[in-house]
């Protein structure tokens, strides 16, 4: 069974493609590969013989495949030359090059190209079957031919035909003789029937499988009785390399062959059927015009068309005036019968120079596509021209304009274009059957809205935002009970710790890891709060990454569109605040929108437009002047899909569905044959392609550039976190003037209080306020001398922090200058300052152990504050938060006590000298803090000599000593 063509059969059909194409005879190109020569000895054999009285001869031939592997192209380009000087020029003469060594074969194309400018042009052919792949890897010569087989049935098809075409052959031969072929009669090689014996078995189903036929799996199956071999059919296509509308070189299928039957399916591209299209003619044909009543085959059609993208679209012809891709058409600016005659006629005279050029336009696009095919298939040509006042039509002056006007003046004999059929048409002139379904529709363009003032926070939801906080403080507090409630806590009762990790310390640790800023923060202790801060600390990389992510893409500004729900929005119907919109004048659309709301017809009338083009660069102005476009839907479609910034969009529902169809005069004859041809082609998928061509258009190609280009933002963009900072400016001024408010008023009213003093938890600050005595921000003079003097134990105070002389009692203040005074009170400040320090770094005091004694100076009545003394109410300080009660008292004057000594008589005496003479006051201050500092170091020292001497004394020390 032959599963491939052999090589009479491709023979006989590129005798047939010679024969078409008129060639008389030509030259051959052999290049390595494929078993060629058996191929072209068949085709010169079969060329003498003829095919329906036609000859074709082989006068040339070059046998490349003899040259060395390594032979240059300009080798073979003059052979080549040679080959073609001596072969008589076109149009009679062809080259078939025969091979199937790519490179060879590509050498070979490359070089006829290069001489096609200074030799006459060749008719190239490809000899061997080439498969649709290899055909991309050839763009030259334009006219080139080539076959190859298509819709190639798989393997297995063959095998189950062969198996049907012996048991169709045994079924018959059954059904006459069983026994023969049933039974066999000869067992082996050696026995030889007699003539006067009945033929053997196998002879006898021989017959009827010579006999046998059928349409099987692959087609017309049948066996060659003289080869003895069963017959498959395949089909080929002829291409030819063409121009697309778009000028580049693209394939085309102009005829099919199968069983022996060569038909044409693009005749206007066939290299035979006239000099004119070999020469890459605008398409005109010169048969005569086509009068009704005579048969269209063979006559020439006049054609009018508007053009409308993409149905159809214009470009400037080349320098000799003619169209490398697309047809020629004319553009006369004019409607007029006796114009247009005269053009044509200009047009059809050889070399004319009188037409203008710039009347010379090549059209293409949807509809001329499908006015091609209409011509191949009812074989006429046609005449293509632009209507002059570039109108569809409609009834205006008592006479219709556009395209209804000329069908209906006899100027044109057919309108190919985005025709859509309406009522009022449909009365004057005939449609075929709609050729593509549309509706109307609502242009509007996109508005670039400028960022608002909270445009930082669009990256996330509002909901997200608010759970993020949410989560934030939750999160603090649950981080602080943790930290409480666990032995390792930085609390006072964990580990006895200075520092205390409150709810404000955890607000301002997860702050600080939500933002990502660098500061001083406590961090928590124990496991269990460490571990909730790190997952914390995932949840804000997490979100801010989201963030950053989204920010660029949100904070260019978004854009919004008009809302137009469709032709009943009350936009359209009351446009009191100054919405503008418009459609094409004389159009469909302005039809519709005439008969059915005469009111917004009679307001948008001053904004209609001449074509849609107009239209639509209305909406695309700077500011635009028109809000909304009413159009053909599928006219704004594709403005939308070629819109390069992306502004524009098809709102709202569609209405007004419509459809495009070819026109034709009333009553004409050919309306039903073109609407039956219209009809096939929709069936068989032709539509479908003609649509996937010229709509398959990526839309906005431009943003797919502009995602490299780097993206700056103004101040507009980030004007939200300006007004935030100003915003928190204006917030930490008001939490100041909480803050004084609270110290003055509501710190007070607390002191005096039984409840509310434990603020530990959360605030340190506000605890320490409550807890201590010492107040530097008051100070009053002491009114009575006889009151004990009350010692200042603050952060900033050293005045009991001076050291006691190492060798004498004090010196009386009698004899003591006051710039004496003054220069060894500053120098004992100083010194003073340095030893707290270093004694603070030392010694460390476990406050918690002294919660069972308070130690106040007695208030023997109001006092008048003297200078040196800071603060009047008694001392009650609270180190780290801790009860009332401090290392200050146990290092309180031995005075407060109760018990007389001289020191504390000389301390009297020092204070009313203070009120008696002022200009010794520094001199009396510093004596005063070293007779504190002594008189606290002598108390130290009796209670390590000796435990009786004191009660209150030593009980004391003996908590003193516990806290250590």
């Amino acid at each position: 069974m032959m599963t491939r063509t052999p090589p009479s059969a491709l023979s006989e059909l590129l005798l047939m493609v010679l024969l078409k194409g008129g060639w008389q005879g030509g030259a051959a190109v052999l290049c390595p590969g494929g078993g060629n020569t058996g191929m072209l000895e068949e085709l010169e054999q079969r060329g003498h013989l003829g095919l329906d009285g036609a000859h074709w001869h082989l006068w040339e031939t070059l046998n490349l495949s003899r040259l060395e592997e390594n032979a240059s192209e300009d080798k073979v380009m003059e052979l080549l030359s040679q080959l073609l000087g001596r072969t008589p020029s076109a149009p009679a003469s062809s080259v078939v090059l025969f091979g199937s060594d790519p490179e060879c074969t590509a050498t070979v194309l490359r070089s006829a190209h290069q001489l096609s400018v200074a030799l006459p042009p060749m008719h190239w052919i490809m000899g061997y079957p080439l498969s649709l792949d290899s055909l991309h890897s050839i763009g030259s010569p334009l006219g080139l031919l080539a076959y190859g087989e298509v819709n190639r049935k798989p393997l297995n098809f063959y095998i189950r035909d062969t198996l049907q075409l012996i048991g169709r052959a045994v079924y018959a031969a059954t059904m006459v003789r069983p026994d023969l072929a049933l039974i066999q009669n000869m067992v082996n090689c050696f026995d030889k029937p007699n003539k006067h014996e009945l033929p053997s078995s196998g002879q006898y189903l021989a017959r009827f499988l010579s006999n046998t036929s059928f349409m099987g799996l692959t087609g017309p199956v049948r066996v060659q009785r003289s080869l003895s071999r069963v017959l498959t059919s395949q089909r080929f296509h002829i291409w030819s390399l063409q121009r697309d509308p778009l000028g580049q070189p693209s394939w085309v299928t102009v005829a099919s062959w199968q069983s022996g039957r060569l038909e044409l399916e693009e005749q206007s591209l066939w290299p035979g059927m006239t000099q004119h299209h070999r020469e890459g003619g605008p398409g005109i044909r010169l048969g005569g015009r086509w009068q009704a009543g005579l048969p269209v085959a063979g006559s020439r059609l006049r054609v009018v068309t508007l053009v409308e993208h993409p149905f159809v679209f214009t470009r400037e012809v080349d320098e000799e005036g003619q169209c490398p891709a697309g047809q020629l058409c004319l553009d006369p600016q004019t409607n007029s019968s006796d114009v247009l005659n005269q053009l044509f006629r200009e047009l059809e005279q050889t070399n004319s120079s009188s037409l203008p050029t710039d009347m010379r336009k090549c059209c293409y696009g949807y509809c001329v596509d499908l006015l091609e095919k209409l011509a191949e298939d009812m074989h006429f040509e046609f005449d293509l021209y632009i209507v002059g006042d570039g109108k569809y039509g409609a009834w205006k002056g008592g006479r219709w304009t556009g395209l209804v006007g000329d069908l209906l003046s006899g100027v044109a004999d057919m309108a190919v274009t985005s025709f859509s059929i309406n009522s009022a048409r449909s009365r004057v002139i005939d449609f075929t059957s709609p050729f593509f379904s549309t509706s109307l529709g609502i242009l509007v363009r996109s508005k670039d809205t400028a960022a608002p003032i909270g445009a930082f926070m669009w990256p996330l939801h509002w909901s997200m935002w608010v759970g993020i906080f949410v989560a934030l403080h939750i999160t603090a507090l649950f981080i602080t009970l943790y930290e409480w409630n666990s032995p390792f806590g930085m609390t006072p009762h964990g580990r006895n710790r200075i520092r205390v990790f409150s709810y404000s310390s955890a607000l301002n640790l997860c702050y600080a890891i939500l933002f990502g800023r660098t500061v001083a923060s406590k961090t928590p202790k124990c496991w269990t709060g460490r571990f909730l801060m790190n997952l914390w600390a995932i949840f804000c990389l997490l979100v801010l990454s989201s963030y950053t992510a989204n920010l660029a893409a949100v904070m260019v500004g978004e854009k919004t569109f008009e809302e137009v729900s469709g032709i009943h929005d009350v936009k359209l119907h009351h446009p009191s605040l100054g919405f503008r919109f418009g459609t094409v004048r004389e159009s469909s659309a302005e039809d519709y929108v005439k008969k059915s709301f005469p009111e917004m017809y009679e307001y948008m009338r001053r904004f209609n437009k001449p074509t849609t083009p107009d239209g639509v660069s209305t909406l695309k102005t700077d500011p635009p002047q028109l809000d909304a476009f009413i159009m053909d839907k599928a006219l704004l479609d594709y403005e939308v899909s070629i819109d390069a910034d992306c502004k524009l969009l098809t709102v709202g529902k569609p209405f007004a569905i419509e459809g495009y169809g070819i026109g034709l005069p009333q009553n004409s004859p050919l309306t039903r044959n073109v609407s039956e041809y219209v009809s096939r082609y929709k069936s068989d998928g032709y539509m479908d392609m003609l649509h996937d061509k010229w709509y398959k258009v990526v839309p906005c190609g431009k943003r797919v550039f502009a995602v490299t280009e780097t993206l700056q933002m103004g101040i507009q963009h980030f004007s939200g976190l300006f007004v935030l900072l100003c915003v928190g400016v204006a917030g930490a001024l008001l939490t100041l003037l909480g803050e004084h408010t609270f110290f003055r008023f509501i710190l007070p009213y607390l002191r005096h209080q039984q409840r509310f003093k434990y603020w530990l938890h959360t605030s340190q600050k506000i605890h320490r306020a409550l807890n201590t005595g010492c107040d530097n921000e008051r100070k009053s003079e002491v009114e009575s001398s006889d009151r004990c003097p009350t010692l200042c134990l603050s952060e900033n105070c050293n005045l009991h922090r001076l050291p006691p002389s190492s060798s004498s009692p004090p010196p009386s203040t009698s004899s003591t200058s006051p710039s004496t005074s003054t220069t060894k009170w500053n120098n004992q400040s100083v010194k003073v300052g340095r030893e707290a320090k270093e004694h603070n770094k030392r010694v460390h005091f476990n406050l918690e152990t002294l919660n069972s004694y308070q130690l106040q100076a007695p208030t023997p009545g109001p006092e008048r504050g003297r200078r040196g003394l800071v603060g009047s109410p008694p001392t009650q300080l609270c180190s780290n938060g801790g009860p009332n009660l401090s290392l200050s008292l146990v290092l309180s004057p031995p005075a407060c006590s109760g018990h007389s000594t001289p020191w504390e008589e000389e301390l009297r005496e020092l204070q009313g000298r203070i009120e008696e003479f002022r200009g010794q006051l520094r001199a009396a201050l510093a004596r005063r803090a070293e007779l504190q500092r002594t008189l606290v170091r002598q108390r130290f020292g009796q209670s390590q000599t000796s435990s009786a001497s004191n009660p209150s004394t030593n009980t004391l020390a003996k908590d003193v000593n516990r806290g250590r």
